[in-house]
């Protein structure tokens, strides 16, 4: 439905992973092997942090409706903008319009939130969805997705105190609004949030058949193995991608998350723990 790419390290050009590779998220919007889709050409964003000492800095986002492969400004932005965190996503649209406010990344304050997936049945369950959002929060939904709205429906349950139990809450509320009107498998994707210091991405759908997720191995160790390989010198040794799908084919360079699992990126390094295995 989407391909997406989330990156944390030392300061980088975003055009090293979303233009710079082999099958770079720019050439996963036009072929997608793992993919439910094909193409995704439905409008894509870049939102970044900058590096200016606060953590809790406001990230910036450029969005459009054009194609990621068509649109010039994407590359110029990408090769110009340095960023130590940053988040990519091409969209394939499974039902509300293609407009910028439906282009991921979505933001609020220091917060950035984006998803490939759906929540079944959104214009039978969106009603009973939007108004578990907090009346404070609802102005600010922009656009007409689910995506939005769960990010939205997690800030009110908690996510920005707590990320990992906020996003638990929010899909338990979703899959409970879906069972009471007869959507079987409400929830389905992969979603990534930060805060500006940390990643957290998830890997979870109601029925245990989500899309697919990610993350590169550790850099010291893809440099060791591959001394030869040019573009891993513009990485530093805390460089890490989360991606909907593998950025090369280099044997071993990336580790498949699985299913009910969130993966955590920060200063400690990657980790991966359970979610939602109950």
């Amino acid at each position: 439905m989407c391909r997406w790419l989330a990156y944390s390290g030392e300061p980088l050009t975003p055009a090293t992973v979303v233009l710079d590779t082999p099958h770079s998220l720019v050439a996963q919007s036009l072929n997608s092997p793992l993919g439910k889709e094909t193409v995704n050409g439905d409008g894509f964003g870049l939102g970044w942090y900058v590096t200016d000492g606060h953590e809790r800095s406001r990230p910036w986002l450029f969005k459009s409706i054009e194609p990621a492969w068509y649109d010039e400004n994407l590359r110029e932005i990408t090769h110009a903008v340095e960023s130590p965190l940053f988040f990519a996503h091409v969209r394939a649209a499974s039902g509300p319009p293609i407009q910028d406010t439906n282009c991921h990344p979505f933001r609020h304050e220091n917060w950035m939130f984006m998803h490939n997936g759906g929540l079944r049945e959104w214009s039978r369950i969106r009603r009973d969805v939007m108004l578990a959002i907090d009346p404070d929060l609802f102005p600010k939904v922009l656009g007409t997705t689910d995506s939005e709205a769960l990010f939205y429906l997690a800030l009110t349950l908690g996510l920005s105190e707590d990320p990992v139990g906020g996003m638990a809450r929010s899909i338990r509320r979703v899959e409970e609004i879906g069972r009471r009107l007869g959507v079987e498998f409400p929830m389905q994707g992969s979603i990534a949030v930060s805060d500006g210091a940390t990643i957290w991405a998830f890997r979870y759908s109601t029925e245990h058949q989500s899309r697919t997720l990610f993350h590169s191995e550790d850099m010291r160790t893809l440099q060791q193995n591959f001394p030869d390989v040019e573009r891993l010198k513009a990485h530093g040794e805390r460089s890490r991608v989360i991606v909907s799908e593998p950025l090369s084919d280099l044997e071993g360079a990336f580790v498949e998350v699985p299913e009910s699992t969130v993966v955590i990126v920060d200063e400690e390094g990657c980790r991966q723990e359970p979610f939602l295995r109950d």
